[in-house]
């Protein structure tokens, strides 16, 4: 099989791409990235002479270098995205181009092509929040962010072109992913960093805002399954089953460092920040899948590799 894996030198796309080399060592990838600020071509330097992988720089919104870097492929795997969220509420063009924009010119592309199966990868963002229970793959979606609309957009786009021309379409949902390659403008990482740094970290408002947090490698895990065993149609949430205060999150990564609470710096609440997220993921569990490492033995392995490549983080600070 050969897969077009666009943003492949972002965070989970970088990860996702290293284990299909392992676990299907046959297949061939294309790499589809325009190495915006968190595109790092370092995340795969050790496979980037590899004879299975194919790089190209280019933007998912032109036609062009799309419909090259598709040409022979049997399946997409949309990664690329504006992805964070204080960006998005600062400027939402960027989100609006690439997560609706973006998503189009690769469906028609897809289709033009004769895809196989395309893989819309999305968040549990899209959802909103939700005081109780969890959000379940028929739940509305209620975005409440520019970059969470704008996800949702993609989505709702990509499966419209699964029901009107039958373009073989899956969405994926997760939660909050942590790992190795985290750009540190995302929490965990950020948090990190800073420690190790000895700087304080920023904790939005009362710092009770919960998240579910997945360990990436567990993501692709997930995302391969539903490559392969995935029902055409359908939506597939993937959530890590670690639900957390924000103010507790920072408190374990705080003790793994040996810094005391001192090292927090309480900051002014996120406009529209949502308050919790939480994800029924029975519906991938049932294809055979589960996180395969506790929360701890994940964020103690996490955070011993940011400090064993100081230099990969030091300079993106």
């Amino acid at each position: 099989m050969k897969l077009l894996v666009t943003g492949g030198c972002g965070f989970i796309g970088s990860n996702f791409i290293k284990r299909m080399f392992k676990t299907h060592p046959a297949y061939k990838i294309v790499n589809l990235d325009k190495l915006t600020y968190c595109g790092n071509p370092e995340n795969l330097r050790d496979i980037e002479r590899d004879l299975r992988y194919t790089f190209i720089k280019g933007d998912i919104c032109d036609r062009k270098i799309v419909d090259k870097a598709i040409n022979g492929c049997d399946a997409v795997i949309n990664f690329a995205a504006e992805s964070h969220v204080d960006r998005s509420i600062e400027d939402a063009s960027a989100f609006i181009r690439t997560n609706i924009h973006g998503v189009y010119t690769l469906l028609e592309s897809a289709k033009k092509h004769n895809i196989k199966r395309f893989i819309q990868i999305s968040t549990d963002e899209t959802y909103g929040s939700i005081r109780k229970g969890s959000f379940k793959e028929t739940s509305l979606l209620h975005p409440n962010s520019p970059y969470s609309a704008a996800k949702a957009g993609g989505d709702h786009l990509a499966l419209a072109y699964y029901t009107t021309f039958k373009l073989p379409v899956i969405v994926t949902r997760s939660s909050n992913n942590f790992g190795p390659y985290q750009y540190p403008e995302k929490v965990i990482p950020l948090f990190i960093t800073n420690l190790l740094a000895n700087k304080k970290v920023p904790l939005y408002g009362d710092g009770m805002n919960v998240r579910d947090w997945l360990y990436v490698f567990d993501n692709c895990s997930a995302i391969d399954l539903i490559l392969h065993k995935g029902k055409i149609g359908e939506i597939y949430n993937i959530g890590g089953s670690f639900e957390i205060p924000n103010i507790e999150l920072t408190k374990i990564i705080l003790k793994f460092l040996g810094k005391t609470d001192k090292m927090i710096n309480y900051v002014s609440d996120r406009m529209g920040h949502d308050r919790r997220y939480s994800l029924d993921s029975t519906k991938v569990r049932k294809l055979g899948w589960k996180p395969s490492k506790s929360f701890d033995t994940a964020i103690k392995e996490t955070i011993n590799w940011y400090k064993a490549n100081t230099t990969w983080w030091q300079k993106l600070k």
